[in-house]
């Protein structure tokens, strides 16, 4: 605003009316100069030698109570119209109790113009002490409220904290409390899932919450005994020696390199388990895929003391191996990459099964799409649980160097692989709908302020 020499109050009156965005202001005064950028915003500049000159006279006729009071019992805003100080007061509190704070307009007939916070704040301390610090704390807010780069944290209890992004509001960020959330619609951090789908995802759920199980118990394909899942990788071990597929329920072989395809959608299999006659298929399959791979996320999080524990072990043997920052790092890929996959089953519900998104894409391209995006979704899938049953092995019963080789390997891959992901989705959303760009490193840390 140096271009403009203009006072504080009237770079925060611009502002205030252009929603802080200081590049619109730039261009108005580009495009149409200086004088409408001023009416626009209710902005009157006067020098002071001409305010000075109005007010010139020891006393002064209020035009609203039309009493005559001393000069300094009154009170001039920048547009040159003079009134008593009681007067003004009661205007003040007026337009404040009745929400108007952040543009207080002058009394006289037909002006427009913007009165100087710092006056309305004087004067209203004067008669209401606790409504002029209402009406300052009202214009700092104003600040995060009306401005498209600045949001308050949606954390719950509320930390205090606003988040402020330089570049693209389309984004997630992270506060500094640690609620990761997506700057667009303030809900929780969900890409590659659009805010309208998860949205629609959220409302469906709750409506129909009983419909998916959500004991953390399934029966064994072979002996058909209960089975407790108690780690975060979906293939899982019955005590009778049969590996199964959490998900599916199928058998698995012993073999961790052993791909098994459960992760698309199988009309066959849904009907019998007989989710088809409760509810939709495509939901059933999305629901269930989502539900057993958020699952997955809250025990892979609670397990991790268990790898911190296994590399103080190691360490405390004086490992040859002295930097364990692999594990970390394969436990960071693990949790963002399974948590993409997870969000990904809304996103592929809404736009194969759901008729709200069928204007998307032609009858005849929906199939070689719908199997390429869950072609995507399964490879990631299988590679994920590759990399938590090798997280969470029994590292002493195993070559330790082999199995950083192997973490390390599956996190790139599967970087990769999210990465394919992103960019299937891309193509296949509508003009109108937008995800957050992948991120290798996650969700990112944002600055705040308080």
């Amino acid at each position: 605003m140096d271009l403009l020499s203009l006072k504080e109050h009237h770079v925060r009156t611009l502002l205030i009316y252009h929603c802080w965005d200081v590049e619109t202001v730039s261009k108005v005064f580009v495009e149409r100069g200086k004088e409408r950028l001023y009416s626009e915003a209710g902005l009157s500049v006067r020098s002071s030698k001409d305010l000075n000159s109005s007010q010139s006279s020891d006393e002064v006729t209020c035009q609203i109570c039309f009493k005559h009071v001393n000069a300094y019992e009154s009170s001039m805003m920048d547009c040159g119209h003079c009134f008593c100080n009681i007067c003004w007061t009661q205007h003040f509190i007026m337009k404040i109790q009745g929400g108007q704070s952040r543009r207080i307009t002058c009394m006289a007939h037909k002006c427009e113009a913007i009165c100087d916070q710092e006056n309305v704040r004087n004067l209203v301390s004067t008669a209401d002490p606790h409504l002029a610090t209402m009406f300052y704390k009202i214009l700092l807010e104003s600040y995060v409220e009306d401005n498209k780069k600045v949001k308050w944290c949606p954390s719950l209890p509320h930390c205090g904290n606003a988040i402020r992004v330089e570049r693209d509001e389309y984004c997630e960020v992270e506060c500094a409390c640690g609620v990761q959330f997506c700057f667009s619609c303030s809900s929780e951090a969900r890409s590659p899932c659009p805010c309208l789908m998860w949205k629609l995802w959220k409302e469906m759920r709750q409506d129909e919450s009983g419909m998916v199980n959500s004991t953390n118990t399934k029966y064994c394909p072979k002996c058909h005994k209960p089975v407790e899942k108690n780690g975060g990788c979906n293939r899982v071990h019955c005590l009778c020696g049969q590996q199964f597929c959490w998900l599916c329920g199928g058998k698995t072989s012993t073999s961790i390199a052993d791909h098994h395809p459960c992760g698309q959608y199988k009309d066959d299999r849904l009907e019998k388990d007989g989710l088809a006659k409760r509810q939709p298929w495509g939901y059933s399959h999305s629901c269930i895929q989502f539900k057993a791979h958020t699952d997955s996320l809250e025990l892979e999080a609670r397990l991790q003391s268990r790898l911190n524990s296994k590399i103080e072990i190691l360490e405390e043997k004086n490992h040859e191996l002295r930097d364990f920052s692999w594990v970390t790092v394969g436990f960071n890929r693990l949790f963002r990459s399974r948590r993409i996959l997870s969000y990904s089953y809304p996103f592929g519900y809404y736009m194969f099964y759901d008729d709200q998104f069928k204007y998307a894409m032609e009858q005849n391209v929906r199939e070689p799409k719908q199997n390429l995006f869950e072609d995507h979704q399964e490879q990631l899938q299988a590679k994920i649980e590759n990399l938590s049953e090798q997280l969470f092995a029994d590292w002493e019963e195993r070559d330790v160097l082999d199995t950083r080789r192997q973490i390390i390997t599956l996190s790139t891959v599967i970087n990769n692989l999210c990465k394919n992901l992103y960019d299937c989705i891309e193509e296949l959303l509508p003009p109108e709908h937008i995800i957050v760009p992948y991120r290798c490193m996650g969700v990112k840390k944002a600055s705040e302020f308080h």
